[in-house]
């Protein structure tokens, strides 16, 4: 844990979220600053940094958060109506937290970018 991650603190139960899935690997949450009606955040309880710098059983965590993503859908009844998924790595991505999560969004057309 990094003591002043957010995510971290998350995970920790020191910081409140609401919770849409959690396994002793990941927890998925709502973000609070939706930009879709269904933006959850699937977040390593491990504190990752950036892609580049994981070695490889870190880099097998982030792997599983893709694995889980339908479990997350599933739980937020979008499974089959379709979501993204984006994983923004710097500040000129839009990153505003350097612990590595996946952004999934769903609930209305997200057209573009694909």
């Amino acid at each position: 844990m990094k003591k002043d991650c957010v995510f971290c603190k998350i995970v920790a139960g020191v910081i409140p979220s609401q919770t849409v899935y959690e396994d002793d690997k990941v927890i998925a949450i709502s973000d609070i600053n939706p930009v879709a009606p269904v933006h959850v955040l699937i977040i390593p309880k491990k504190h990752l940094g950036k892609l580049e710098m994981l070695n490889e059983e870190e880099m097998e965590v982030a792997g599983y958060c893709f694995q889980i993503t339908p479990v997350v859908a599933r739980a937020k009844k979008i499974l089959n109506e379709g979501y993204r998924l984006v994983l923004n790595q710097g500040e000129n991505a839009g990153q505003e937290l350097d612990h590595l999560h996946l952004h999934l969004l769903a609930g209305r057309n997200l057209e573009g970018m694909g």
